[in-house]
């Protein structure tokens, strides 16, 4: 069995140097905010983070590929890291503090790439959690002072957080009926969006959660993180892992209530 320790340090000294960055332009009166032809915002922190964590990988790791949100993706091979410079570009152009450098490593293997690092750094909330497959999932400051992850135990809808992103895209999919109807059965919605419901799920804080359009860069690393901390991540179609261009996440007990009601009437 490979040993991907080396490249979750890789990760982590990716994740410092982009931290560096971003940090470094949040909140800038002078950050440059561009609109992309998907009419969604970049900023010059964007892609100098992804340009930074490119660089480092061009050195460390020259035989792999890389598949970043900005530049695309360059190389091949067997092993491809998978980057989200800034996930919560809208957030970090407000000036609100949640948003996170996503950084994934994927390796092909049957049924397409399937992620087995994933670190997700989020430093205006002063978070870090990662995973590598089949050693867990941990949340901390660095290596040597992390805990690891549990998913919760809730086993009934009723008991059950639930978070997401926003309506907008639910009803563009025709699945708003069954989104609230989900959130009328559970105990408690919070509209957190972006990486951090994936989080909070493999923290067990939050049960469920789900969005209905997302990039493979939006869920690389939240997909091993989650299963790894003893979760299920799908797409809203069921298959494992982060290729449906949408998600699924729970602690497993609830997964395929879950998915019903998204797929309701759909």
């Amino acid at each position: 069995m490979p040993d991907y320790l080396d490249d979750l340090r890789l990760a982590h000294v990716l994740a410092d140097a982009a931290d560096a960055a971003t940090m470094d332009r949040f909140k800038a009166l002078d950050l440059k905010v561009e609109t992309k032809p998907d009419m969604t915002p970049v900023s010059e922190a964007d892609k100098a983070a992804e340009e930074l964590i490119r660089g480092h990988l061009a050195r460390a790791r020259p035989r792999d590929s890389v598949h970043g949100e900005e530049f695309g993706v360059a190389g091949t091979g067997p092993r491809r890291w998978v980057i989200d410079p800034i996930d919560g570009t809208k957030n970090y152009v407000r000036g609100v503090p949640v948003w996170a450098t996503l950084i994934a490593l994927m390796e092909a293997k049957e049924g397409g790439y399937q992620p087995v690092v994933g670190l997700v750094s989020a430093p205006a909330l002063g978070r870090r959690w990662w995973a590598v497959q089949d050693h867990g999932a941990f949340t901390g400051r660095s290596l040597t002072s992390a805990s690891r992850l549990h998913v919760s135990q809730v086993s009934t809808l009723s008991d059950a957080s639930f978070a997401y992103s926003s309506l907008s895209g639910w009803e563009e999919q025709g699945r708003l009926d069954g989104f609230l109807d989900l959130t009328r059965e559970v105990w408690r919605t919070r509209a957190y969006g972006d990486f951090w419901p994936y989080m909070m799920v493999a923290e067990g804080s939050v049960d469920i959660c789900a969005e209905p359009e997302l990039s493979l860069w939006d869920m690389a690393a939240n997909a091993i993180i989650v299963t790894e901390a003893g979760g299920t991540f799908t797409g809203l179609d069921g298959r494992p892992g982060p290729h449906s261009g949408n998600a699924a996440a729970s602690n497993g007990r609830l997964h395929d209530e879950l998915l019903g009601y998204l797929n309701q009437r759909y």
